[in-house]
């Protein structure tokens, strides 16, 4: 098996509703997201798959996060914008279009310090 890994940034507020201390109120995290991606094949290429793809999907999904309070948006207004719910909807969002031909998304880490952060992956 091959794993490719990619790191990306973003910056947003968010309030955690359901937790009782300082989390609850209007706070910012700078989120550092790593996507890795596996499979057991490279293309003739000697690819899995170009990290710019990957770059570009997670931008894309990155972008609708960057600078905004995350409770306002849709993925948040009936779950927390946990960093774990965050990686979850980048996990998901990214998969609809990276897992392709022996590729798939393997694991989204969501950073939100430098020492916390969640992971979300689904266990075949």
């Amino acid at each position: 098996m091959y794993e490719l890994k990619i790191t990306s940034q973003f910056a947003a507020a968010h309030q955690l509703r359901e937790i009782r201390g300082g989390c609850e109120n209007l706070h910012g995290h700078n989120w550092k997201i790593e996507v890795s991606v596996i499979g057991g094949e490279l293309g003739k290429d000697g690819l899995l798959i170009d990290f710019r793809l990957i770059k570009s999907e997670t931008k894309r999904v990155i972008d609708e996060l960057d600078h905004k309070f995350l409770n306002e948006l849709a993925p948040f207004k009936n779950a927390e914008p946990s960093s774990e719910n965050i990686s979850c909807h980048i996990f998901e969002s990214i998969s609809r279009k990276l897992n392709i031909q022996g590729v798939k998304v393997s694991k989204v880490t969501a950073w939100e310090s430098d020492s916390a952060c969640a992971s979300y992956w689904i266990d075949d």
